[in-house]
């Protein structure tokens, strides 16, 4: 029976190589498979049964009701201009450096990712605004698509991130569950708090990385950006420069201080820090003069359309989890990884490919609701630390959003980058940063430490 829950899962990610949605491709495939098991007295349709009060727990779920209140604080904060207003100031503030703006895009990205938490809205909002200005300046279109594809993904991995909440919302039950596994009753948990806090230090580790890569181009490859800086006729008074970067880099700094220093700090559950960034971004675009009716019903719509597909694949990935455990699904991985060659080691390293593969065909959110759940007990259960286990699959899903042929970052640029840069030249320039993101995994797996210290020292 358990040979059945391999073949679901495959067919599956054939659904999903056709073009099916997500949610009604897992739903539907499951259906399928318990009715092909009932029928031949080979699964239980108990285990349907445990469904409503699954989608029961969903709504009660405090930790997924951040998801939309993040959701609205990026959209409202993309809609306010923060990013342009930011790469502009910043663009005045290093623009005297030929490697100056690509320095600015970085930093950019970075605050932007903060802000929004989501990577497809992040590359595109990078690429409408720094691409154009980046060819006009004499970048070139590889190392211009490359920086900002890989800025853009930053989002995945620095807090507040969706993608972490989402994580630390499956990860918490896993580690329950791997508990139980291993007959220990302990009251801690996995909180997303934690995985915020592990996420700091990776997060600027890569942006450092980034910074450092750009200022590497300039010195043994200057081809690639201009030989100088350009000279405005007109440019500001450095005072005034100063100024304009202060204006545009204090609000939303301020803003993400009090979201992610509030988790960090144990005045706020992710859920009321979550309400606070939403109310801040209203805030900012009053201040701003952007919070018009037209603004507010854009932000909004963007809101229910991605919350909408977030809780529905959850309710499809629920579905799929339960037939997938009735075939005894669990077991069989549990028993190739006890079998696997190298241990733990052995273990993590396949997970990690798997994920990395399956990046190209699914999202972080299919993955974390599908095959998370499926692994995460597993290695839990062989002495992994989950805090540890979730950054490095959220690096890993960064890197596999970044790689050619299918990352979905280089999607998202293709769809607005203008036609003089082709797509050979977007797959060439994320090439180094993959590399990049490569050695931070390998980093974090002989250092463990840079994941988990600033967890154990805010938390204990």
């Amino acid at each position: 029976m358990e040979y059945l829950a391999l073949l679901m899962f495959i067919a599956v990610c054939g659904v999903l190589l056709l073009g099916y949605p997500v949610a009604l491709s897992l739903a539907g495939t499951a259906l399928l498979f318990a009715g092909i098991g009932i029928s031949f007295d080979v699964f239980e349709s108990s285990f349907l049964y445990a469904l409503p009060n699954r989608l029961y727990g969903v709504l009660n779920n405090q930790t997924l009701l951040a998801v939309p209140l993040f959701v609205f604080m990026g959209a409202m904060l993309e809609r306010s201009k923060v990013a342009e207003n930011l790469l502009n100031a910043m663009a005045l503030l290093f623009g005297r450096f030929n490697v100056g703006l690509a320095i600015s895009v970085t930093l950019v990205g970075m605050l932007l990712a903060a802000s929004t938490g989501i990577v497809g809205a992040t590359v595109v909002t990078m690429g409408l605004l720094s691409l154009p200005t980046m060819l006009k300046r004499g970048y070139s279109p590889a190392f211009s698509s490359g920086i900002i594809c890989a800025t853009g993904t930053l989002g995945q991995i620095i807090p507040p991130s969706i993608a972490l909440v989402l994580l630390g919302d499956v990860l918490s039950s896993a580690y329950q569950k791997a508990q139980l596994s291993m007959g220990i009753f302990s009251p801690k948990t996995v909180s997303v708090g934690d995985l915020f806090a592990g996420a700091v230090i990776p997060g600027l580790i890569l942006v450092l990385f980034y910074i450092l890569y750009c200022i590497a181009v300039a010195v043994f490859k200057p081809d690639a950006i201009p030989k100088r800086a350009p000279v405005e006729s007109n440019a500001e008074p450095e005072s005034l420069t100063v100024m304009l970067f202060i204006s545009a880099l204090l609000p939303p700094l301020l803003l993400m201080f009090a979201v992610l220093g509030s988790i960090l700090f144990g005045y706020a559950t992710p859920t009321e820090a979550a309400g606070v960034g939403a109310t801040g971004s209203l805030l900012l675009a009053l201040w701003k003069n952007q919070l018009c009716r037209v603004n507010l019903n854009a932000v909004m719509q963007t809101t229910v359309k991605i919350t909408s597909m977030v809780f529905l694949i959850l309710i499809g990935a629920s579905l799929f989890s339960l037939v997938f455990r009735g075939f005894g699904g669990e077991e069989l991985v549990h028993g190739l990884f006890q079998q696997m060659p190298g241990g733990v080691v052995g273990a993590t390293l396949i997970v990690m490919l798997v994920i990395f593969l399956l990046g190209f065909i699914l999202d972080f959110i299919e993955i974390t609701f599908v095959v998370v759940p499926i692994v995460a007990p597993v290695l839990m259960a062989m002495g992994i630390d989950p805090i540890w286990l979730g950054i490095m699959i959220a690096v890993n899903l960064q890197t596999s959003f970044l790689t050619p042929p299918f990352g979905f970052a280089l999607f998202y640029l293709r769809g607005v980058a203008d036609k003089s840069v082709t797509t050979s030249a977007i797959y060439k320039g994320v090439i180094p940063f993959i590399f990049i993101q490569l050695i931070l995994l390998c980093t974090l797996a002989y250092w463990p430490s840079l994941v988990t210290w600033l967890p154990n020292v805010i938390y204990g």
